[in-house]
C-alpha cells in the first residue's frame, strides 16, 4: 500500500488542473454558453434557493448524467466540449467533482469558487427552491 492522500492533497491535486471561475466570471461564462450544474443537495437548494440559470445534477449521479457514454446521460450537459461549472455550497466538493469530470474526458470542465455562497454574496440572482 502507498502513502495516503490527505483531503487537503487530494483538493489541491484536483484543483491543479482546473480553470476555476469566480461567480462573476461564472455569470459571464453561462451568458457565453457555458453550463452550471448545481450538485447541492435538495435540503440545501430548499433552504438557500437556487440559481435561476443553474441545472440539477443529484451528486451521486453527476458523472453518469454527464458521460455520453452512459445510458443515464442528460442531454442538457450538450457534449464533451462544452464548458462546464460545479456548483456546490462552498467549493470544495465541486473541485473534486470537476476533475472527476474531466478525467472522463470533459475538458472545460470546472467549478465555481466559493460555491452558491459565494454566488450569493456577489448579489447574483437566487430564487426560491419550487
Amino acid at each position: 500500500m502507498g502513502a495516503r492522500t490527505t483531503i487537503d492533497e487530494l483538493l489541491a491535486q484536483a484543483r491543479a488542473g482546473l480553470d476555476r471561475v469566480g461567480p462573476h466570471d461564472a455569470q459571464d461564462a453561462i451568458r457565453g454558453g457555458a453550463l452550471l450544474i448545481d450538485i447541492r443537495s435538495e435540503s440545501q437548494r430548499a433552504a438557500d434557493g437556487i440559481v435561476p440559470d443553474a441545472i440539477w445534477l443529484a451528486r451521486n449521479m453527476l458523472e453518469w448524467r454527464c458521460d455520453p457514454s452512459c445510458e443515464a446521460y442528460d442531454d442538457r450537459v450538450g457534449g464533451l466540449e462544452r464548458r462546464l461549472i460545479v456548483m456546490c455550497d462552498a467549493g470544495y466538493q465541486s473541485s473534486l467533482a470537476a476533475a472527476t469530470l474531466q478525467q472522463l474526458g470533459l475538458a472545460a470542465a470546472t467549478d465555481l469558487i466559493g460555491g452558491f455562497q459565494a454566488w450569493r454574496a456577489a448579489g447574483l440572482p437566487v430564487a426560491p427552491a419550487s
